[in-house]
């Protein structure tokens, strides 16, 4: 539970952090905010970006080793930059219908993962 609990948060911190940064292109290809300007667009996904904060806060507190829990400052940044990717790609094929996963796509996400595990290395 000490190490599923700041991944889970995470995890929710990045669905909404896509949204935030990504729903409102989406609104405007339903035509929904096309005539907002811009400082509507920044109001409503730091709306939206608020929420990821409740979660992204916590995630990095309860996890963090100083806290007590089981991650370094950087091996929370890195699992966050990886999740960050993956819960895009997730979302993106799903608003997105266009927006297609190549190879390249999946050989960053691989760089990624290593990342993850260089992160985790003993030095």
């Amino acid at each position: 539970m000490q190490y599923f609990l700041p991944i889970l948060l995470l995890i929710c911190a990045n669905v909404f952090m896509t949204f935030a940064w990504y729903g409102h292109l989406k609104l405007n290809q339903l035509g929904v905010s096309t005539n907002w300007p811009v400082i509507g667009i920044i109001l409503f996904s730091w709306g939206i970006a608020f929420v990821e904060y409740c979660f992204q806060v916590p995630a990095n507190r309860i996890g963090f080793i100083d806290n007590g829990g089981p991650f370094t400052l950087m091996q929370l940044k890195v699992i966050q930059e990886a999740l960050s990717i993956f819960v895009f790609c997730v979302i993106a094929n799903i608003l997105f219908q266009g927006e297609k996963i190549a190879w390249n796509h999946l050989a960053a996400f691989g760089c990624l993962i290593m990342a993850v595990v260089f992160v985790f290395w003993k030095a």
